[in-house]
């Protein structure tokens, strides 16, 4: 932690592990702060999202990760791919779906791959949700047809968006180059009875349904990473944490808890189910205390097949929430703005 501090002042966070030592933290010529290992660079923050280093090499593809815009829009670097992690509206109205999507059609990017969260009310057609409580939102419902237009429709289609909901895609990038995968879910645990929430209880039986893949896209984040909220409380998901070790995606990317803002990337040891404990510097005093306390963990069901024999797997986690929030998003000119300093896109280059 104290080296990351004379990095930079403006992203710092609080690392349980030791870091693993083929994972290098520094602050580029441009003051950029990035994390860097033999197959992964991750710039977390920097000043000019346009003015960012290319990938090392044609043998790279630059992925760019936001989360939580709320129809707000802002400056997004260049990058082959385009995820985007829930909470696309604020809360799920066509007019937010119209400009959210205009703003991600008329991003440079070939493939745009998005999910919804919590916000994104009229999405959520589970068991008749959003019939059952639109009400404390909108005075009327909210048309599904014209939404699963924008998201699903030519338009969104002709801009290389693809919208998943519990659900699998692939895609390439580069003619002939290599296919990438990617699962995306909405879901988070339960919270003031917002969409696409579950059951605390309930989240090993959604959990185990997730397939391994080269990108995981999920709305809510797992137990102990990122997930430190204002009041203390880690809101993560234990199930969805324990199902990492077998899955190792080489993202993981969500979002929710906006004050979470961040990225690491984490070795898998061989044989090992260990996961990471990190957190925002926050500078928050006091215990932590688990929103996952309040069931009990019966252990984890291994999925079939799995493999825990694979040495140097690493997972890049990012918290990529771009609504500034907590103690980082005042700065010396006041409140940070949408996809400000200390809440920028994160970009992530992967070697193929």
């Amino acid at each position: 932690m104290n080296a990351l501090k004379q990095v930079s002042k403006r992203y710092l966070f609080k690392l349980e592990a030791p870091r693993k030592p083929s994972i290098a933290v520094m602050e580029n010529h441009m003051g950029a702060v990035v994390l860097e290992s033999d197959t992964e660079v991750v710039y977390v923050e920097y000043d000019n999202p346009f003015q960012l280093p290319p990938p090392p090499s044609d043998e790279w593809t630059r992925f760019v990760c936001i989360s939580d815009t709320h129809s707000h829009t802002f400056d997004v670097p260049w990058g082959d791919v385009l995820i985007h992690s829930g909470d696309l509206t604020n809360t799920g109205t066509l007019r937010e779906f119209e400009k959210t999507m205009e703003w991600l059609r008329s991003l440079p990017h070939k493939t745009k791959v998005i999910i919804a969260g919590n916000h994104d009310l009229s999405l959520d057609r589970h068991d008749d949700w959003y019939d059952k409580n639109y009400k404390g939102w909108h005075t009327k419902p909210e048309n599904l047809e014209p939404i699963s237009e924008l998201l699903k429709g030519p338009k969104a289609k002709n801009a290389g968006i693809v919208y998943l909901q519990d659900e699998s895609h692939t895609f390439q990038v580069k003619e002939g180059g290599r296919t990438w995968s990617v699962y995306g879910s909405p879901w988070s645990p339960e919270f003031c009875d917002w969409a696409f929430n579950y059951d605390r209880r309930d989240g090993k039986r959604l959990i185990s349904q997730f397939p391994k893949t080269d990108i995981l896209l999920t709305h809510g984040p797992p137990l102990g990473i990122f997930d430190l909220t204002n009041s203390c409380i880690r809101a993560g998901c234990r199930d969805l944490t324990n199902r990492l070790p077998y899955l190792r995606p080489r993202i993981h990317l969500f979002g929710h808890i906006h004050e979470g803002h961040g990225a690491y990337v984490h070795e898998w040891l061989a044989g090992s189910i260990e996961t990471p404990e990190v957190q925002p510097e926050n500078d928050l005093d006091g215990d932590y205390i688990d929103d996952a306390d309040d069931y009990m963990d019966d252990g984890v069901d291994l999925p079939e097949p799995c493999s825990l024999s694979q040495g140097g797997d690493r997972t890049v986690f990012v918290n990529a929430a771009n609504w500034p929030m907590g103690r980082r998003a005042w700065g010396p000119k006041g409140r940070t703005p949408f996809g400000g300093p200390g809440f920028r896109p994160i970009v992530v280059d992967l070697k193929d």
